[in-house]
Formats: C-alpha cells, structure tokens, sequence
C-alpha cells in the first residue's frame, strides 16, 4: 500500500481559512524578539504586515508555518490557530502545516536545474501527494495560470525554472506554492527584489489570489501594502524592547487616520 495520499480536489471557495495567532512570543536564543503578538488574519483577505527591519515582522512570518522552529536557537511561546485548530499541537504533523500554509519568500528560489513543469508539482512529492500524469498536466496549467505565467511559459515547460527572468521566477515559486493547495499563502517580501513591471504583475497575482487563498505579506513597501491589503498590522520595536503590534486595523484608516501617532510617522515615511 502506498504511504502517499491522493491528490486532493480543489477545495470549495467556501474553504477560505483564517489565522489566529495568540500572544505569541519568540527568541533567538536568550534575546526576546517578539513580545505577546496577537493577530486575527482574515479569511479571505489579504494582511500587511508593516514596520521598520528589525521588529520581528519576517520572524513573526515563519512562525506562522512553523518555519522559525527549524533555526537551532529559536524558540517560541502562543499559539496559531488555522480554523480553530493549533498548528503546533502535538498530535499535528508538521507536514500538514507546511501544506496548509505555503511561503513566498524575499528571493525567488525555484530549482534552478529543474524544469518549470517539475517546479510546480515537486511540492507533491515533498507533502506526499500522488497524481497521475493527468492530474499533473491538469495542475501545472491551472497553477501558473493562477500565478499570471501560463500564456509566457506554456511553449517552454521542460525548460529550466532557473532561466526565466526574476519576475517570472517568482510567479514559478506562487504557481509551486498553489500546488499543493494551500488554504493560506505567507510572502515575505516578494517583490523587493524584482522591478516595478514585475511588482505589477506580482500585486495584480495576489488580488486574484486572495478569493482562493488568505494571503499574509510582510512589505517595507507603503505604496504596495495601500494596493493590496484589506488591512494592516503595524510592528515596532526599540530601545532594547521586543517586537509589538502597535496598531491594526483596515488599511485605509491605518493610511488615512491611523489611532497612534508612530503609525502616522511611519506610514508618511517620518522614519524607517
């Protein structure tokens, strides 16, 4: 009998899942770096996580998918809840969050020797998925279809992922990320390394998204967070404190009428 499961249908729209991060705490080592963070990411909408380098936000990322426990030093306090459920519970394979919460990450990373056609299923293979040739075609198209790639590389699949241009690499590494079929999809700054055309094209990618999976993005970008967020978490730390959430809410009144003063200097580029 086979140890991998099948590949799974689309899930239904109405499959949209939240995150709920509750006081979450984290070190490296003995220093503190996030101090009690608590966050509700919305089904179905698209989260900015906003604030200077240094105040956690990337750190407060990986452990939504359980990233930051992979680094020797790191540690962590809280809970993250994905419906409901806690994601580091004991009985919870990590497996099972890593499918369920994918990552974009600052730097494209496709397999650069490996095809584009094999970039976007190699996912399958790592969470333990079985399709059959059909299924794969099937899912390769609809991925980077979804992911804005299709129409530029449906002539070029066996080539190499590691050929295409940064922008295009990027929207390999969302199509891959679809393929397993998240319920949630993290970015950590996906578009600070790729040109303004490219960051377009990449932005225009996650509205689409966001009506079949949650997206949560950290971006030093004020202009990108006001394109695409519904709403903002604003992050700060300093004079030897950990990093905090100092104001949340709908993007629109975070840029227009932020509640703290730190967030109005920071969102009209006072400082950071």
């Amino acid at each position: 009998m086979s140890a991998t499961a099948p590949l799974a249908p689309p899930p239904p729209t109405s499959a949209l899942a939240g995150l709920d991060a509750r006081n979450i705490s984290a070190w490296f080592g003995d220093h503190l770096v996030l101090d009690r963070v608590s966050l509700t990411m919305n089904a179905g909408e698209i989260t900015a996580l906003i604030g200077p380098s240094g105040c956690g936000k990337s750190t407060f990322l990986r452990i939504l998918n359980r990233m930051h426990e992979l680094i020797p030093s790191a540690s962590l306090a809280g809970e993250v809840l994905l419906d409901g459920e806690d994601i580091y519970d004991r009985g919870r394979r990590l497996v099972d969050a890593r499918k369920s919460i994918g990552m974009v990450f600052q730097k494209p990373n496709p397999f650069p020797a490996m095809s584009i056609y094999n970039n976007v299923v190699a996912g399958l293979k790592l969470t333990g998925m079985r399709a059959t040739r059909g299924e794969k075609d099937e899912l390769v198209e609809s991925c980077l279809a979804k992911a804005g790639l299709w129409n530029e590389v449906k002539d070029r699949l066996r080539s190499p992922g590691g050929g295409l241009s940064g922008g295009q690499q990027q929207r390999l590494c969302i199509a891959r990320s679809l393929a397993v079929r998240p319920r949630v999809l993290l970015m950590d700054e996906p578009c600070s390394a790729l040109d303004p055309t490219s960051t377009r094209v990449i932005e225009e990618t996650m509205l689409e998204l966001v009506s079949e999976v949650t997206i949560v993005i950290v971006t030093h970008n004020m202009q990108q967070a006001q394109r695409v967020s519904d709403r903002c978490a604003f992050f700060l730390a300093g004079a030897g404190r950990p990093g905090a959430i100092v104001e949340y809410g709908d993007t629109d009144a975070m840029f227009g009428d932020p509640l703290d003063p730190r967030t109005f200097d920071y969102v009209n580029g006072r400082f950071g």
